[in-house]
Order: structure tokens, then C-alpha cells, then sequence
């Protein structure tokens, strides 16, 4: 009797039943796990969903996506920790890529991110410090080191989402088939006995003592249709999140080839000859500037018929473009640039290094720009932030000249990016609408003059600073429109600083609520 193995006819190798290679290249670069997910995997990714569910509070900052990101971190570990039995053991083990300390930054920075809404009350701040977690999440759970790789993750988050739940549903079909006959029925039984249990002690605790009634309408919410809404669509989006995360992590896609890939090089004089022509153009820029920050107010007003402060403004936002445009064209050259032959490595060094340097002085034109616009306009939230931005493009330009000493410099993205989320934790620990009211406070102690619209629209961070103001019927104004903006928070939206405003502003009772309006609303 034969033992061949049969062929197909169209000429495949392999077995005519299976299992055959993968033919797609998304199957050769992430073919998967191998194996459904383990029990503990799909219980801690299904209690983290509902932890999500009743926590989260989704029209403000708040203590509950704190809570959320605990139970996220705890399931994505559990799930990385405990993992299924192979049926074969694999006889080529995967790199692990990065070491602990990588990922654990990352992660930390994630949960830290999300924290901040447990301690500042700005709105636009924690939409910042989310947006910002979803890239530091992915940093946490990619392999690669390179932005290709991190954008790859984000790319094949949706796919990711499919496949994790998929995984997800293979592991939930073994528990149930490793299961005996009628275990729904006696899973059941157990939720509804717990249920009746929680119930009837419940209602007693409840109506035997006063303050265990509070606190248990606090923890408990009011079951409405939108609560139910609100629960599954939470729920949902967290379980498809958190299947992602642990499916990456089970199964990452191959980036080795993302991390090492150079790009076509181009010829030495076609990025050469138009990079020294902007270094030219650089440098007789810089050459103004540096008249013009040496000669001050009166070079300024002689030359240009414009106050110091006007010129700040008009050209502060083009320079950050000119910065954020110089990083580009620096990433461009350093990855099509040829540096096989010395010669190469030298011109790279000598016009990047210039080019860099000489942006560096760009950047410090554009801070001393807005410090000056600043002094004369005051702080605003837009100034505030576009100022740390390009600060930060000042670091990363640090950066290029020191990589620029070995040419080649992987750390350089992520060590770029630590930097940035650093930046922005370190602009949340300083309170930047506690900065913009301190600001506007002092202002008013020396021109008498004060924008009651701009400081009634910032968040309640805002509050310790404005009830310092001396002016007992703009503090009162302000402090009253505040208040009234704030919501109540239950324990899932608690934000200590919010909870600190509510006590200063009972400390301020307007008089006179109608003027108070008048003046806040009259732009």
C-alpha cells in the first residue's frame, strides 16, 4: 500500500487535506497563535469588558478609566502569563522582542495617561492624554522598534479586533467542550442564586442603616435603557480593544523586516544639492533672527512700523510649521540618503548636522516670539500647548545631533516619543488651566483689566487660581459659572479636582447672578 503523500493537481506542496502554507502575505507575516485562547485569557479580557462597562464615564474625566486601565493591564498580563497548553511544542521558539523594561514603560505610561483624569478636570487635556495612551498602548504591545512598525499595529488594529474575538470564541467553545452535559444550565443557576442572594441582603443592609444606603446608591447606578445602552457599547468596544491587545500579544505580526528595511537610495548630489540650498536659506534666516532677538523692541518698531508683540505673533505659528517640516525633511534624508562610502556619511553629517542646528535656532526665535506675545496678550490654552510642542521639537532636534555621530540611531523614534509622552505628563502634573488663571490673575493685578469670557470657559483646575483674585465680584462671577458648568460626579466620574472646586466656590456665593451672566456672555 502506497504511503505517498497526495498532491493537488494544481501543484501545491503539501497534504491534500491540510494543513497547507499560507498563500496571502498577511497569513506568511501573522499566521496567529495556532491555538484557541486559554480559559484564563477569555475570563480576564470578559471581566476587564464588564469592569469597563460600569465603570467608564464617558462625558467626562473621572476615576472610573483609571479603574478601567487596572483591569485592562491585569487581563493583558493574565492573558500574556497563563497561557494554553501547546499540543506540539513548536521547535522554533519566536523572538520575544524588546526587552521587559520597554514594554513596562510603555504599559505604565498607558495606565499613567488615563490616571490624569482621576486628578485634573480638563476636558481637552484627558482627550489629549487618550489619544496619546492608544500610542504608548501600542508601543506596549508591538515588537518592532521602528514608527513603520507602530504604524503597522495601528493599521491592523481592525483586523486585530476581528481575529482576537474569533480567538476568543475558539477558547469560549473549548471551555464548554471540555465541559460536562448541561454546565450553561448550572452556570446559570449559580448567577441567578448570587443575584437573589445580593438582592435580599441587599435591600436589608440597605434599609437597616443610613450611610450603607448612600454609599449603595452611589456604587449602584440607575438602571435607565440608556445605562443599558451605555454598558453594552462600552462593553463592546473594551472586549474588542482588549482581544486585539491580547491576540497581538499572543501572535504579533513579523515587523523584523519593517525594523530593517532602508529604502531606495538616491544619488549623492540629488538630496545634497537641495538640502545645502536650504541650509543657505536657513542661515540667512537665522542671521535676521538673530539681529532681531539682539536688537529688541527698537530694531523692530524702525524697521517694520510694528510693536514687538505684533511681530512676535505674526510669524510664530509659521516658524513651527518651518520645525515641523525640517523633522520631516530630516527623517526623509536620513532614510534615502546613501551612506555606504565615507564620503557619504561625512556630507550626511555636515549639512543634516547644520540643518538641524541651525532649526534649533528657528525654535528658539519661535519660544522667545510667544514669550513675548505672552507678556502682552496673556496665556491662552492654544499658546500654552503650541509652546511645549515646539520645545519638544527642539529635544527631538537634540536628538538628530546626537545620532548623527553613528549615522545610524534606532533608538531615536521611541526615545522621541518617551520624550513627548514625558511632555505631556509633566504639562499635566503643572495644572496648564491652573497656569493660564494664575496668569491671567497676575495680569490683572498690573493693567486692571481682565477677560471674563475666556477664564469662565476653563475647566474647574482653574478654580484654586481665580478664588486668589482680588476683586471679590469677578471672583464670585467666575467662581459661580464654574460651578455651574461642573457637574455632580458619582464614584465613577470622582476628579479630586473637581471635588476641590465644589469647596472653594461654596466658600464665594454671588450676589448677583444676572450681572454675572451678562459680563461672562456679552463676546
Amino acid at each position: 500500500m502506497s504511503t505517498a503523500v497526495n498532491q493537488p493537481s494544481t501543484g501545491q506542496t503539501g497534504q491534500l487535506h491540510g494543513p497547507w502554507p499560507a498563500l496571502t502575505l498577511l497569513g506568511r507575516q501573522w499566521p496567529g497563535p495556532g491555538r484557541p485562547a486559554s480559559p484564563a485569557t477569555v475570563v480576564a479580557v470578559l471581566a476587564a469588558s464588564v469592569v469597563a462597562a460600569l465603570s467608564v464615564p464617558l462625558d467626562r474625566a473621572g476615576l472610573g478609566w483609571f479603574v478601567t486601565a487596572l483591569a485592562g493591564t491585569a487581563a493583558l498580563i493574565v492573558a500574556r502569563v497563563v497561557r494554553a497548553p501547546e499540543a506540539i511544542p513548536a521547535a522554533v521558539r519566536r523572538d520575544p522582542g524588546p526587552g521587559s523594561w520597554d514594554r513596562f514603560f510603555w504599559g505604565t505610561a498607558t495606565v499613567v495617561l488615563l490616571a490624569t483624569g482621576t486628578f485634573r478636570a480638563a476636558g481637552w487635556l484627558f482627550a489629549l492624554c487618550l489619544l496619546t495612551a492608544t500610542l504608548t498602548g501600542a508601543l506596549a504591545i508591538t515588537h518592532g522598534r521602528s514608527l513603520r512598525s507602530v504604524a503597522l499595529t495601528y493599521l491592523l488594529a481592525p483586523v486585530a479586533a476581528t481575529r482576537g474575538g474569533l480567538w476568543l470564541l475558539r477558547g469560549m467553545a473549548r471551555i464548554r467542550g471540555r465541559g460536562k452535559a448541561g454546565a450553561p444550565l448550572r452556570v446559570l443557576a449559580t448567577v441567578a442564586v448570587s443575584i437573589a442572594l445580593l438582592s435580599v441582603f441587599g435591600a436589608l443592609f440597605v434599609s437597616a442603616d443610613a450611610a450603607f444606603a448612600r454609599i449603595f446608591e452611589a456604587a449602584i447606578p440607575e438602571v435607565q435603557p440608556i445605562t443599558l445602552v451605555r454598558w453594552v457599547f462600552v462593553g463592546g468596544v473594551t472586549t474588542a480593544a482588549l482581544a486585539a491587545a491580547a491576540f497581538l500579544r499572543a501572535a504579533p505580526p513579523a515587523a523584523d523586516d519593517l525594523d530593517r528595511a532602508e529604502g531606495r537610495k538616491v544619488n549623492r548630489l540629488e538630496w545634497a544639492i537641495p538640502l545645502s540650498l536650504l541650509v543657505l536659506l536657513f542661515a540667512a534666516f537665522v542671521v535676521i533672527q538673530l539681529t532681531v532677538l539682539f536688537g529688541g523692541d527698537q530694531h523692530v518698531v524702525e524697521t517694520d512700523g510694528l510693536t514687538y508683540a505684533e511681530y512676535a505673533r505674526s510669524g510664530f505659528w509659521q516658524l513651527c510649521a518651518v520645525t515641523g517640516l525640517t523633522l520631516v525633511v530630516l527623517a526623509g534624508a536620513a532614510r534615502w540618503a546613501p551612506r555606504t562610502e565615507r564620503a557619504d556619511r561625512i556630507l550626511l553629517r555636515v549639512v543634516l548636522g547644520a540643518l538641524a542646528a541651525l532649526t534649533l535656532v528657528i525654535v528658539a526665535s519661535a519660544l522667545h516670539r510667544m514669550n513675548v506675545y505672552t507678556d502682552t496678550y496673556g496665556l491662552t490654552r492654544l499658546r500654552l500647548l503650541v509652546a511645549c510642542c515646539e520645545a519638544w521639537f527642539g529635544l527631538v532636534l537634540v536628538m538628530v545631533l546626537v545620532a548623527g555621530i553613528r549615522i545610524r540611531a534606532p533608538w531615536l523614534p521611541r526615545v522621541a516619543i518617551a520624550a513627548g509622552v514625558l511632555a505631556l505628563l509633566g504639562l499635566s502634573a503643572a495644572d496648564p488651566d491652573g497656569l493660564i488663571a494664575e496668569n491671567h490673575v497676575q495680569r490683572y493685578e498690573q493693567t486692571q483689566r481682565i477677560d471674563l469670557p475666556y477664564l469662565s470657559d476653563l475647566s474647574p483646575d482653574a478654580v484654586p487660581a481665580l478664588a486668589r483674585l482680588d476683586d471679590e465680584a469677578y471672583r464670585s462671577c467666575l467662581l459661580m459659572v464654574i460651578g455651574e458648568r461642573t457637574p455632580e460626579d458619582d464614584w465613577r466620574g470622582w476628579n479630586l479636582a473637581r471635588s476641590t472646586a465644589r469647596d472653594l466656590i461654596a466658600e464665594h456665593p454671588e450676589d448677583s447672578p444676572g450681572w454675572c451672566w451678562e459680563q461672562v456672555t456679552r463676546y
